[in-house]
Protein backbone atom coordinates (compact mmCIF):
# COMPACT_ATOMS: atom_id res chain seq x y z
CA UNK A 1 0.00 0.00 0.00
CA UNK A 2 2.90 2.36 0.73
CA UNK A 3 4.09 2.15 -2.88
CA UNK A 4 0.59 2.72 -4.29
CA UNK A 5 -0.03 5.54 -1.82
CA UNK A 6 3.12 7.32 -2.97
CA UNK A 7 2.01 7.00 -6.59
CA UNK A 8 -1.33 8.66 -5.80
CA UNK A 9 0.47 11.47 -3.96
CA UNK A 10 2.83 12.03 -6.91
CA UNK A 11 -0.12 12.18 -9.30
CA UNK A 12 -2.24 14.52 -7.18
CA UNK A 13 0.45 17.14 -6.62
CA UNK A 14 0.78 17.91 -10.32
CA UNK A 15 -1.51 18.94 -13.15
CA UNK A 16 1.10 18.16 -15.81
CA UNK A 17 0.30 15.07 -17.86
CA UNK A 18 3.97 14.24 -18.49
CA UNK A 19 4.64 14.22 -14.73
CA UNK A 20 1.72 11.86 -14.18
CA UNK A 21 3.00 9.58 -16.93
CA UNK A 22 6.47 9.59 -15.37
CA UNK A 23 5.03 8.63 -11.98
CA UNK A 24 3.04 5.77 -13.54
CA UNK A 25 6.05 4.49 -15.50
CA UNK A 26 8.08 4.49 -12.29
CA UNK A 27 5.35 2.46 -10.57
CA UNK A 28 5.13 -0.07 -13.43
CA UNK A 29 8.90 -0.42 -13.33
CA UNK A 30 9.06 -1.39 -9.66
CA UNK A 31 5.69 -2.81 -8.50
CA UNK A 32 4.87 -6.52 -8.48
CA UNK A 33 2.75 -7.74 -11.40
CA UNK A 34 -0.41 -8.29 -9.34
CA UNK A 35 -0.25 -4.72 -8.05
CA UNK A 36 0.12 -3.47 -11.62
CA UNK A 37 -2.97 -5.40 -12.66
CA UNK A 38 -4.99 -3.95 -9.81
CA UNK A 39 -3.85 -0.43 -10.65
CA UNK A 40 -5.06 -0.87 -14.23
CA UNK A 41 -8.34 -2.35 -13.00
CA UNK A 42 -8.98 0.51 -10.55
CA UNK A 43 -8.00 3.22 -13.03
CA UNK A 44 -10.28 1.79 -15.75
CA UNK A 45 -13.41 1.51 -13.62
CA UNK A 46 -13.15 -2.15 -12.67
CA UNK A 47 -13.56 -1.39 -8.99
CA UNK A 48 -15.11 -4.03 -6.73
CA UNK A 49 -18.48 -3.31 -5.16
CA UNK A 50 -18.43 -1.28 -1.93
CA UNK A 51 -18.25 -3.80 0.94
CA UNK A 52 -19.03 -1.45 3.85
CA UNK A 53 -21.59 1.32 4.33
CA UNK A 54 -19.93 4.70 4.71
CA UNK A 55 -22.37 5.53 7.52
CA UNK A 56 -20.76 2.74 9.56
CA UNK A 57 -17.27 4.04 8.79
CA UNK A 58 -18.36 7.48 10.02
CA UNK A 59 -19.80 5.95 13.21
CA UNK A 60 -16.64 3.94 13.94
CA UNK A 61 -14.43 6.97 13.35
CA UNK A 62 -16.45 9.03 15.83
CA UNK A 63 -16.12 6.27 18.42
CA UNK A 64 -12.35 5.84 17.94
CA UNK A 65 -11.65 9.58 17.82
CA UNK A 66 -13.91 10.20 20.84
CA UNK A 67 -15.45 13.33 19.32
CA UNK A 68 -19.10 14.48 19.17
CA UNK A 69 -20.98 13.99 15.93
CA UNK A 70 -21.38 17.74 15.41
CA UNK A 71 -17.60 18.15 15.36
CA UNK A 72 -17.25 15.33 12.84
CA UNK A 73 -19.89 16.96 10.61
CA UNK A 74 -18.22 20.36 10.94
CA UNK A 75 -14.88 18.81 10.00
CA UNK A 76 -16.50 17.04 7.08
CA UNK A 77 -18.05 20.27 5.79
CA UNK A 78 -14.63 21.94 5.95
CA UNK A 79 -12.68 19.11 4.31
CA UNK A 80 -15.40 18.20 1.82
CA UNK A 81 -14.41 14.53 1.51
CA UNK A 82 -15.53 11.74 3.85
CA UNK A 83 -12.49 9.49 3.37
CA UNK A 84 -10.09 12.36 3.97
CA UNK A 85 -12.04 13.58 7.00
CA UNK A 86 -11.82 10.14 8.62
CA UNK A 87 -8.11 9.82 7.81
CA UNK A 88 -7.38 13.18 9.47
CA UNK A 89 -9.50 12.62 12.59
CA UNK A 90 -8.19 9.17 13.52
CA UNK A 91 -5.44 8.94 16.17
CA UNK A 92 -1.89 8.07 15.16
CA UNK A 93 -1.28 4.45 14.12
CA UNK A 94 -0.24 2.00 16.82
CA UNK A 95 1.55 -0.43 14.53
CA UNK A 96 2.58 -0.85 10.89
CA UNK A 97 0.80 -3.10 8.40
CA UNK A 98 3.01 -3.93 5.42
CA UNK A 99 0.81 -5.52 2.77
CA UNK A 100 0.91 -5.17 -0.99
CA UNK A 101 -1.76 -3.17 -2.80
CA UNK A 102 -3.12 -6.35 -4.41
CA UNK A 103 -3.39 -8.10 -1.02
CA UNK A 104 -5.34 -5.16 0.35
CA UNK A 105 -7.73 -5.37 -2.61
CA UNK A 106 -8.23 -9.09 -2.08
CA UNK A 107 -8.96 -8.51 1.61
CA UNK A 108 -11.38 -5.66 0.81
CA UNK A 109 -13.29 -7.95 -1.55
CA UNK A 110 -13.35 -10.76 1.00
CA UNK A 111 -14.77 -8.60 3.78
CA UNK A 112 -17.97 -7.90 1.81
CA UNK A 113 -19.50 -11.20 2.93
CA UNK A 114 -18.54 -10.72 6.58
CA UNK A 115 -20.75 -9.54 9.45
CA UNK A 116 -20.76 -5.88 10.52
CA UNK A 117 -18.74 -6.85 13.59
CA UNK A 118 -16.08 -8.53 11.45
CA UNK A 119 -16.06 -5.59 9.05
CA UNK A 120 -15.53 -3.23 11.98
CA UNK A 121 -12.60 -5.24 13.29
CA UNK A 122 -11.00 -5.37 9.83
CA UNK A 123 -11.36 -1.62 9.26
CA UNK A 124 -10.25 -0.60 12.76
CA UNK A 125 -7.16 -2.78 12.46
CA UNK A 126 -6.39 -1.25 9.06
CA UNK A 127 -6.78 2.29 10.40
CA UNK A 128 -4.44 1.58 13.31
CA UNK A 129 -1.75 0.19 10.98
CA UNK A 130 -1.69 2.82 8.22
CA UNK A 131 -0.41 6.38 8.11
CA UNK A 132 -2.71 9.28 7.15
CA UNK A 133 -2.15 9.13 3.39
CA UNK A 134 -2.48 5.33 3.32
CA UNK A 135 -5.68 5.56 5.37
CA UNK A 136 -7.08 8.05 2.87
CA UNK A 137 -6.45 5.64 -0.01
CA UNK A 138 -7.85 2.72 2.00
CA UNK A 139 -10.99 4.70 2.91
CA UNK A 140 -11.65 5.60 -0.71
CA UNK A 141 -11.10 2.04 -1.90
CA UNK A 142 -13.32 0.42 0.71
CA UNK A 143 -15.90 3.23 0.60
CA UNK A 144 -16.29 3.01 -3.17
CA UNK A 145 -15.31 6.64 -3.76
CA UNK A 146 -11.85 6.18 -5.28
CA UNK A 147 -11.35 8.79 -8.00
CA UNK A 148 -8.07 9.89 -9.49
CA UNK A 149 -7.18 12.58 -12.00
CA UNK A 150 -5.79 10.20 -14.60
CA UNK A 151 -7.62 9.54 -17.84
CA UNK A 152 -7.53 6.18 -19.58
CA UNK A 153 -5.49 7.85 -22.30
CA UNK A 154 -2.84 8.99 -19.80
CA UNK A 155 -2.72 5.51 -18.30
CA UNK A 156 -2.31 3.96 -21.74
CA UNK A 157 0.41 6.42 -22.72
CA UNK A 158 2.30 5.47 -19.55
CA UNK A 159 1.91 1.77 -20.34
CA UNK A 160 3.07 2.42 -23.91
CA UNK A 161 6.16 4.25 -22.67
CA UNK A 162 6.89 1.46 -20.21
CA UNK A 163 6.29 -1.47 -22.59
CA UNK A 164 6.98 -0.03 -26.08
CA UNK A 165 3.64 -1.48 -27.21
CA UNK A 166 1.36 0.63 -29.44
CA UNK A 167 -1.06 2.78 -27.43
CA UNK A 168 -4.19 1.81 -29.39
CA UNK A 169 -3.47 -1.87 -28.86
CA UNK A 170 -3.04 -1.29 -25.14
CA UNK A 171 -6.29 0.68 -24.99
CA UNK A 172 -8.18 -2.19 -26.60
CA UNK A 173 -6.52 -4.66 -24.30
CA UNK A 174 -7.19 -2.95 -20.96
CA UNK A 175 -10.73 -1.83 -21.86
CA UNK A 176 -11.68 -5.29 -23.08
CA UNK A 177 -13.11 -8.09 -20.99
CA UNK A 178 -10.50 -9.58 -18.68
CA UNK A 179 -10.47 -11.15 -15.25
CA UNK A 180 -7.75 -10.08 -12.86
CA UNK A 181 -7.51 -13.64 -11.49
CA UNK A 182 -7.20 -15.25 -14.92
CA UNK A 183 -4.58 -13.15 -16.68
CA UNK A 184 -1.01 -12.05 -16.01
CA UNK A 185 0.28 -8.51 -16.44
CA UNK A 186 2.36 -9.43 -19.49
CA UNK A 187 -0.57 -11.30 -21.06
CA UNK A 188 -2.77 -8.24 -20.60
CA UNK A 189 -0.22 -5.95 -22.23
CA UNK A 190 0.27 -8.33 -25.15
CA UNK A 191 -3.48 -8.54 -25.61
CA UNK A 192 -3.62 -12.32 -25.63
CA UNK A 193 -7.36 -12.10 -24.89
CA UNK A 194 -8.15 -9.97 -27.98
CA UNK A 195 -7.61 -9.87 -31.75
CA UNK A 196 -6.14 -6.42 -32.19
CA UNK A 197 -5.67 -6.60 -35.97
CA UNK A 198 -9.45 -6.66 -36.43
CA UNK A 199 -10.09 -3.67 -34.20
CA UNK A 200 -7.14 -1.35 -34.90
CA UNK A 201 -8.28 2.27 -35.49
CA UNK A 202 -6.48 5.18 -37.13
CA UNK A 203 -5.32 8.47 -35.60
CA UNK A 204 -8.04 11.07 -36.09
CA UNK A 205 -7.70 13.92 -38.58
CA UNK A 206 -8.39 17.18 -36.69
CA UNK A 207 -9.17 20.74 -37.71
CA UNK A 208 -7.89 24.14 -36.68
CA UNK A 209 -10.19 27.01 -35.73
CA UNK A 210 -10.66 29.27 -38.76
CA UNK A 211 -8.14 32.10 -38.65
CA UNK A 212 -8.52 33.53 -42.17
CA UNK A 213 -11.07 35.59 -44.01
CA UNK A 214 -13.27 33.38 -46.16
CA UNK A 215 -12.15 35.05 -49.37
CA UNK A 216 -8.57 34.02 -48.59
CA UNK A 217 -9.54 30.35 -48.91
CA UNK A 218 -9.85 30.61 -52.68
CA UNK A 219 -12.57 29.10 -54.86
CA UNK A 220 -15.51 27.92 -52.77
CA UNK A 221 -16.00 25.01 -55.18
CA UNK A 222 -12.72 23.54 -53.91
CA UNK A 223 -14.20 23.09 -50.45
CA UNK A 224 -16.56 20.56 -48.89
CA UNK A 225 -18.73 22.35 -46.33
CA UNK A 226 -20.61 20.55 -43.55
CA UNK A 227 -22.26 21.37 -40.27
CA UNK A 228 -20.15 20.82 -37.17
CA UNK A 229 -22.02 18.42 -34.91
CA UNK A 230 -21.64 18.36 -31.14
CA UNK A 231 -21.44 14.75 -30.05
CA UNK A 232 -18.69 12.19 -29.64
CA UNK A 233 -16.24 11.90 -32.50
CA UNK A 234 -15.81 8.24 -33.31
CA UNK A 235 -14.44 5.65 -35.70
CA UNK A 236 -16.45 2.58 -36.57
CA UNK A 237 -14.24 -0.35 -37.56
CA UNK A 238 -15.73 -3.36 -39.37
CA UNK A 239 -13.31 -6.14 -40.28
CA UNK A 240 -13.91 -9.87 -40.73
CA UNK A 241 -17.49 -9.54 -39.43
CA UNK A 242 -16.27 -7.94 -36.19
CA UNK A 243 -17.33 -4.40 -35.26
CA UNK A 244 -15.53 -1.97 -32.96
CA UNK A 245 -16.31 1.63 -32.05
CA UNK A 246 -13.52 3.96 -30.90
CA UNK A 247 -13.89 7.44 -29.45
CA UNK A 248 -11.53 10.28 -30.28
CA UNK A 249 -10.18 9.85 -26.75
CA UNK A 250 -8.86 6.43 -27.93
CA UNK A 251 -11.38 4.55 -25.82
CA UNK A 252 -13.19 1.45 -27.01
CA UNK A 253 -16.92 2.23 -26.54
CA UNK A 254 -18.52 -0.55 -28.58
CA UNK A 255 -20.69 -1.95 -25.78
CA UNK A 256 -22.16 1.48 -25.00
CA UNK A 257 -23.80 1.78 -28.44
CA UNK A 258 -25.38 -1.60 -29.34
CA UNK A 259 -27.75 -0.07 -31.91
CA UNK A 260 -24.75 1.20 -33.87
CA UNK A 261 -23.30 -2.30 -33.93
CA UNK A 262 -26.59 -3.70 -35.24
CA UNK A 263 -26.88 -1.03 -37.93
CA UNK A 264 -23.28 -1.36 -39.09
CA UNK A 265 -23.55 -5.13 -39.32
CA UNK A 266 -26.07 -4.67 -42.15
CA UNK A 267 -23.57 -2.79 -44.32
CA UNK A 268 -21.62 -4.86 -46.85
CA UNK A 269 -17.85 -5.21 -46.82
CA UNK A 270 -15.08 -4.16 -44.46
CA UNK A 271 -14.40 -0.51 -43.73
CA UNK A 272 -13.43 2.18 -41.22
CA UNK A 273 -15.73 5.19 -40.98
CA UNK A 274 -15.06 8.49 -39.22
CA UNK A 275 -18.06 10.37 -37.89
CA UNK A 276 -20.05 11.72 -34.95
CA UNK A 277 -22.04 9.76 -32.38
CA UNK A 278 -25.13 11.76 -31.42
CA UNK A 279 -28.21 11.34 -29.26
CA UNK A 280 -31.02 11.50 -31.83
CA UNK A 281 -34.73 11.34 -31.09
CA UNK A 282 -37.54 12.08 -33.52
CA UNK A 283 -35.10 13.71 -35.96
CA UNK A 284 -33.81 16.10 -33.28
CA UNK A 285 -30.38 16.12 -31.66
CA UNK A 286 -30.63 15.83 -27.89
CA UNK A 287 -28.41 17.62 -25.40
CA UNK A 288 -24.86 16.41 -24.89
CA UNK A 289 -25.89 15.89 -21.25
CA UNK A 290 -28.35 13.27 -22.52
CA UNK A 291 -25.65 11.59 -24.60
CA UNK A 292 -23.48 11.33 -21.49
CA UNK A 293 -26.06 8.96 -19.97
CA UNK A 294 -24.79 6.36 -22.45
CA UNK A 295 -21.14 6.71 -21.48
CA UNK A 296 -19.10 4.51 -19.14
CA UNK A 297 -21.96 2.09 -18.49
CA UNK A 298 -21.36 -1.60 -18.12
CA UNK A 299 -24.94 -2.36 -19.12
CA UNK A 300 -27.22 -0.33 -21.37
CA UNK A 301 -30.75 -0.89 -20.10
CA UNK A 302 -33.89 -0.89 -22.22
CA UNK A 303 -34.95 2.33 -20.50
CA UNK A 304 -31.73 4.12 -21.47
CA UNK A 305 -32.02 2.83 -25.04
CA UNK A 306 -35.51 4.30 -25.26
CA UNK A 307 -34.72 7.60 -23.53
CA UNK A 308 -31.45 8.29 -25.36
CA UNK A 309 -31.49 6.65 -28.80
CA UNK A 310 -28.26 6.97 -30.77
CA UNK A 311 -27.41 7.93 -34.31
CA UNK A 312 -24.19 8.26 -36.28
CA UNK A 313 -23.41 10.99 -38.82
CA UNK A 314 -20.64 9.69 -41.09
CA UNK A 315 -17.99 12.22 -42.20
CA UNK A 316 -15.35 10.18 -43.95
CA UNK A 317 -14.31 6.71 -45.08
CA UNK A 318 -10.65 5.97 -44.36
CA UNK A 319 -10.38 2.23 -45.01
CA UNK A 320 -12.24 0.33 -47.72
CA UNK A 321 -12.15 -3.45 -48.05
CA UNK A 322 -8.93 -3.67 -46.00
CA UNK A 323 -7.20 -0.92 -48.00
CA UNK A 324 -6.02 2.26 -46.30
CA UNK A 325 -7.37 5.15 -48.42
CA UNK A 326 -6.31 8.06 -46.19
CA UNK A 327 -3.89 9.40 -48.80
CA UNK A 328 -6.64 9.63 -51.40
CA UNK A 329 -8.42 12.97 -51.87
CA UNK A 330 -11.42 13.77 -49.68
CA UNK A 331 -13.62 13.90 -52.78
CA UNK A 332 -12.65 10.30 -53.62
CA UNK A 333 -13.26 9.13 -50.06
CA UNK A 334 -16.64 10.87 -50.05
CA UNK A 335 -17.63 9.00 -53.21
CA UNK A 336 -16.72 5.70 -51.51
CA UNK A 337 -18.73 6.69 -48.44
CA UNK A 338 -21.79 7.48 -50.53
CA UNK A 339 -21.34 4.20 -52.39
CA UNK A 340 -21.25 2.31 -49.09
CA UNK A 341 -24.41 4.00 -47.81
CA UNK A 342 -26.32 3.86 -51.09
CA UNK A 343 -27.22 0.20 -50.56
CA UNK A 344 -28.88 0.73 -47.19
CA UNK A 345 -32.55 1.61 -46.94
CA UNK A 346 -34.62 3.00 -44.08
CA UNK A 347 -31.65 3.06 -41.72
CA UNK A 348 -32.58 5.53 -39.00
CA UNK A 349 -29.31 5.05 -37.10
CA UNK A 350 -26.64 5.63 -39.77
CA UNK A 351 -26.54 8.55 -42.18
CA UNK A 352 -24.01 10.66 -44.07
CA UNK A 353 -23.43 14.14 -42.73
CA UNK A 354 -24.97 16.43 -45.32
CA UNK A 355 -22.85 18.84 -47.34
CA UNK A 356 -23.84 22.47 -47.77
CA UNK A 357 -24.13 23.82 -51.29
CA UNK A 358 -23.54 27.55 -51.80
CA UNK A 359 -22.14 29.55 -54.70
CA UNK A 360 -20.26 32.26 -52.81
CA UNK A 361 -18.53 32.68 -49.48
CA UNK A 362 -20.92 35.52 -48.69
CA UNK A 363 -23.82 33.07 -48.59
CA UNK A 364 -22.06 31.01 -45.93
CA UNK A 365 -21.99 33.52 -43.08
CA UNK A 366 -25.75 33.47 -42.38
CA UNK A 367 -25.70 29.65 -42.34
CA UNK A 368 -22.94 29.70 -39.75
CA UNK A 369 -24.70 32.37 -37.67
CA UNK A 370 -27.90 30.29 -37.57
CA UNK A 371 -26.23 26.91 -37.09
CA UNK A 372 -27.78 26.49 -33.63
CA UNK A 373 -31.21 26.32 -35.25
CA UNK A 374 -30.03 23.02 -36.74
CA UNK A 375 -28.58 21.87 -33.39
CA UNK A 376 -25.10 22.47 -34.77
CA UNK A 377 -22.20 24.42 -33.27
CA UNK A 378 -20.93 25.85 -36.55
CA UNK A 379 -19.44 24.77 -39.86
CA UNK A 380 -16.59 22.58 -41.09
CA UNK A 381 -14.60 23.63 -44.17
CA UNK A 382 -12.55 20.86 -45.82
CA UNK A 383 -10.36 20.99 -48.92
CA UNK A 384 -11.78 18.47 -51.40
CA UNK A 385 -8.28 17.37 -52.43
CA UNK A 386 -7.04 16.91 -48.84
CA UNK A 387 -5.82 13.56 -47.50
CA UNK A 388 -6.91 12.25 -44.10
CA UNK A 389 -4.05 13.62 -42.00
CA UNK A 390 -2.79 12.26 -38.70
CA UNK A 391 -3.70 14.94 -36.18
CA UNK A 392 -3.85 18.57 -37.32
CA UNK A 393 -2.40 20.14 -40.45
CA UNK A 394 -3.12 23.81 -40.85
CA UNK A 395 -4.84 24.84 -44.07
CA UNK A 396 -6.77 21.73 -45.14
CA UNK A 397 -9.54 21.47 -42.52
CA UNK A 398 -11.04 24.41 -40.65
CA UNK A 399 -13.75 24.59 -37.98
CA UNK A 400 -15.82 27.77 -37.94
CA UNK A 401 -17.82 27.73 -34.73
CA UNK A 402 -20.57 30.13 -33.74
CA UNK A 403 -19.80 32.59 -30.96
CA UNK A 404 -20.78 31.41 -27.48
CA UNK A 405 -24.05 32.54 -25.94
CA UNK A 406 -23.83 34.65 -22.79
CA UNK A 407 -26.04 35.68 -19.88
CA UNK A 408 -25.47 37.73 -16.74
CA UNK A 409 -26.11 35.81 -13.52
CA UNK A 410 -25.48 36.19 -9.80
CA UNK A 411 -23.42 33.88 -7.57
CA UNK A 412 -25.61 32.23 -4.89
CA UNK A 413 -23.73 29.04 -3.87
CA UNK A 414 -20.04 28.27 -3.50
CA UNK A 415 -18.07 25.16 -2.60
CA UNK A 416 -14.39 24.50 -2.10
CA UNK A 417 -12.55 22.67 -4.84
CA UNK A 418 -10.55 19.48 -4.54
CA UNK A 419 -6.83 18.71 -4.65
CA UNK A 420 -4.80 21.88 -5.15
CA UNK A 421 -8.00 23.96 -5.07
CA UNK A 422 -9.29 22.55 -1.77
CA UNK A 423 -8.35 25.67 0.23
CA UNK A 424 -10.48 28.03 -1.87
CA UNK A 425 -14.06 28.35 -3.05
CA UNK A 426 -13.81 27.51 -6.75
CA UNK A 427 -17.06 25.66 -7.56
CA UNK A 428 -19.91 28.08 -8.14
CA UNK A 429 -23.66 28.01 -8.74
CA UNK A 430 -25.32 30.94 -10.50
CA UNK A 431 -28.89 32.17 -10.67
CA UNK A 432 -31.06 34.52 -12.71
CA UNK A 433 -34.25 36.36 -11.79
CA UNK A 434 -37.59 34.56 -11.70
CA UNK A 435 -40.69 36.45 -10.57
CA UNK A 436 -39.64 38.10 -7.30
CA UNK A 437 -36.84 35.67 -6.54
CA UNK A 438 -33.94 33.77 -8.07
CA UNK A 439 -33.62 30.39 -9.78
CA UNK A 440 -30.38 28.47 -10.32
CA UNK A 441 -29.39 28.21 -13.95
CA UNK A 442 -25.79 26.97 -14.15
CA UNK A 443 -22.73 25.65 -12.35
CA UNK A 444 -19.26 26.71 -13.41
CA UNK A 445 -15.74 25.81 -12.29
CA UNK A 446 -13.52 27.75 -14.66
CA UNK A 447 -12.91 31.19 -16.08
CA UNK A 448 -11.47 33.14 -13.16
CA UNK A 449 -7.85 34.07 -12.56
CA UNK A 450 -6.09 32.95 -9.38
CA UNK A 451 -6.38 36.47 -8.00
CA UNK A 452 -10.13 36.54 -8.70
CA UNK A 453 -10.58 33.13 -7.04
CA UNK A 454 -8.93 34.48 -3.89
CA UNK A 455 -11.15 37.56 -3.99
CA UNK A 456 -14.31 35.46 -4.39
CA UNK A 457 -13.19 33.14 -1.57
CA UNK A 458 -12.78 36.11 0.77
CA UNK A 459 -16.26 37.31 -0.17
CA UNK A 460 -17.77 33.87 0.50
CA UNK A 461 -16.16 33.62 3.94
CA UNK A 462 -17.47 37.07 4.92
CA UNK A 463 -20.92 36.76 3.35
CA UNK A 464 -21.97 33.12 3.84
CA UNK A 465 -25.63 32.91 4.91
CA UNK A 466 -26.19 29.16 5.31
CA UNK A 467 -24.22 25.92 5.29
CA UNK A 468 -25.29 22.72 3.58
CA UNK A 469 -22.39 20.35 4.18
CA UNK A 470 -19.50 21.78 2.12
CA UNK A 471 -21.80 24.20 0.25
CA UNK A 472 -22.18 27.83 1.32
CA UNK A 473 -25.13 30.05 0.44
CA UNK A 474 -23.88 33.59 -0.12
CA UNK A 475 -25.45 36.99 -0.43
CA UNK A 476 -26.51 37.46 -4.06
CA UNK A 477 -24.22 40.37 -4.90
CA UNK A 478 -21.48 39.19 -7.29
CA UNK A 479 -22.52 39.29 -10.95
CA UNK A 480 -20.74 37.27 -13.64
CA UNK A 481 -21.12 36.85 -17.36
CA UNK A 482 -21.64 33.14 -18.08
CA UNK A 483 -20.74 31.82 -21.54
CA UNK A 484 -22.07 28.55 -22.96
CA UNK A 485 -22.29 26.69 -26.25
CA UNK A 486 -25.98 25.84 -26.37
CA UNK A 487 -29.25 25.84 -24.48
CA UNK A 488 -32.36 23.66 -24.44
CA UNK A 489 -35.49 23.13 -22.41
CA UNK A 490 -35.06 20.56 -19.64
CA UNK A 491 -37.53 18.97 -17.23
CA UNK A 492 -34.66 17.82 -15.01
CA UNK A 493 -33.59 21.33 -14.03
CA UNK A 494 -35.53 23.63 -11.71
CA UNK A 495 -35.00 26.54 -14.09
CA UNK A 496 -36.48 24.56 -16.98
CA UNK A 497 -33.33 24.96 -19.09
CA UNK A 498 -29.96 23.23 -19.47
CA UNK A 499 -26.82 25.04 -20.61
CA UNK A 500 -24.08 23.35 -22.61
CA UNK A 501 -20.50 23.83 -21.31
CA UNK A 502 -21.16 26.81 -19.02
CA UNK A 503 -18.08 28.72 -17.83
CA UNK A 504 -17.34 32.15 -16.42
CA UNK A 505 -16.62 34.62 -19.20
CA UNK A 506 -15.89 37.62 -16.99
CA UNK A 507 -16.66 39.17 -13.61
CA UNK A 508 -19.18 41.98 -14.14
CA UNK A 509 -18.10 44.30 -11.36
CA UNK A 510 -19.72 47.08 -13.38
CA UNK A 511 -23.20 45.53 -13.19
CA UNK A 512 -25.57 45.53 -10.16
CA UNK A 513 -27.56 42.42 -9.33
CA UNK A 514 -30.78 44.21 -10.33
CA UNK A 515 -29.61 44.05 -13.96
CA UNK A 516 -28.98 40.30 -14.27
CA UNK A 517 -30.97 38.27 -16.78
CA UNK A 518 -34.42 36.85 -16.11
CA UNK A 519 -35.35 33.23 -16.76
CA UNK A 520 -37.62 34.52 -19.53
CA UNK A 521 -34.72 36.25 -21.31
CA UNK A 522 -32.61 33.11 -20.89
CA UNK A 523 -35.30 30.91 -22.43
CA UNK A 524 -35.63 33.36 -25.29
CA UNK A 525 -32.14 32.26 -26.40
CA UNK A 526 -33.60 28.87 -27.30
CA UNK A 527 -35.83 30.43 -29.90
CA UNK A 528 -33.61 33.37 -30.89
CA UNK A 529 -30.04 32.12 -30.30
CA UNK A 530 -28.49 35.06 -32.08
Amino acid sequence: MKHFSKLISDIEITNKTNDKIAALVSYFSSAIDKDKLWLIAIFTGKRPRRPVKTSLMKQWCIEISNIPEWLFLESYSTVGDLGETIALLLPKPTHKIDKSFSKWMEDIIAVRTKSDEEKMQFIKNAWSGLDTQERLIFNKLIGGSFRIGVSKKTLVNALAKYSNIEANQLMHSIIGNWNINEISFSQLLRGEHINYDNSKPYPFCLAYALEKELDELGDINDWQIEYKWDGIRGQIVKRNSEIFIWSRGEELVTTQFPELVTAVSKLEGDFVIDGEILALKENSILLFNDLQKRLNRKNITKKVLEEVPIGFYAYDLIEWNNKDVREQALSYRRDLLEQLFSAQKDNKVLSISETIKVNTWKELSPLRDNARLKDSEGLMLKQKNSPYHTGRKKGDWWKWKVDPLTIDAVLIYAQKGSGRRSAHYTDYTFAVKKDDGLVTVAKAYSGLTNEEILEVSRFVKKNAIEKFGPVRTVKPELVFEIAFEGIALSKRHKSGVALRFPRISRWRKDKPVEEIDTIESVKQLIYSPN
